[in-house]
């Protein structure tokens, strides 16, 4: 038979090593995902880490290191389509951007286990781990920051709200007050409220504003014939 042919005593235990600390190390990661409640818990990161442990010992086996660099090469490939399923989009929020770099990190714990690297898989694990919990307490200080417009670059709207016979006036009218409050604008968006009632919003180019300047211009443009309302908003989502 083929298998009894191919069968090493000291490659296979070898492998035993390899799979066994991907394991291991996988669940440690997954197990902090799991108490989390995160989409990709303990067994999707044990299975990741095996995985890529698997593929990466199997082409060392076969064709050696240069085999086993291009079999990482697709593993690293191959997990971001896996870590792409969990990332999703709601509203302006995306959640499970972590959850898919932990899987993406998973992989290449197991690849280091594959590669009979164990020290550094070990290693990685700690760091993977030390990001998800120790970081936790430091971004949630970050995150209760009050937001400051003057110092951050995001991306700014205006919106005024008109009617359909004043739009043309009202649109020119958003687009020359704020370039001559020197604030550029990239893009002008029409959204259409039923029958009697349209949205401009005027999307700025990414800068930092002061605030007090862009209620003046609001204010401004409230005032004007046609404007039934005017507000502004800040956001990160660029």
């Amino acid at each position: 038979m083929r298998a009894a042919e191919t069968f090493q005593l000291l490659p296979f235990l070898d492998t035993v090593l390899s799979l066994t600390e991907a394991f291991i190390l996988g669940a440690l990661i997954g197990a902090e995902r799991q108490y989390r409640q995160r989409t990709a818990g303990l067994r999707t990161n044990v299975l990741v880490a095996v995985g890529a442990a698997a593929f990466v010992d199997l082409a060392m086996r076969i064709a050696g290191t240069d085999g086993a660099v291009r079999v990482m090469a697709y593993v690293v490939s191959g997990i971001g389509f896996l870590g792409a399923g969990v990332i999703m989009k709601e509203g302006m929020n995306v959640r499970g951007l972590n959850t898919a770099a932990t899987l993406w990190c998973s992989a290449a714990v197991g690849s280091c286990a594959g590669a009979d690297m164990l020290a550094e898989g070990a290693l990685l694990t700690v760091f993977i781990i030390a990001g998800n919990t120790l970081l936790r307490p430091i971004v949630n200080a970050i995150n209760r920051i009050p937001f400051n417009e003057e110092a951050s670059e995001a991306t700014y709207e205006v919106r005024l709200v008109t009617d359909p016979l004043s739009l043309p006036r009202v649109r020119d009218l958003l687009v020359d007050h704020l370039e001559a409050a020197k604030y550029p604008v990239s893009d002008v968006e029409i959204i259409e409220h039923g029958d009697d009632q349209v949205e401009v919003v005027a999307v700025l180019v990414s800068t930092a504003v002061k605030p007090s300047e862009i209620d003046a211009v609001v204010t401004h443009l409230e005032k004007q014939h046609g404007v039934v309302h005017g507000t502004w908003e800040a956001s990160t989502r660029n």
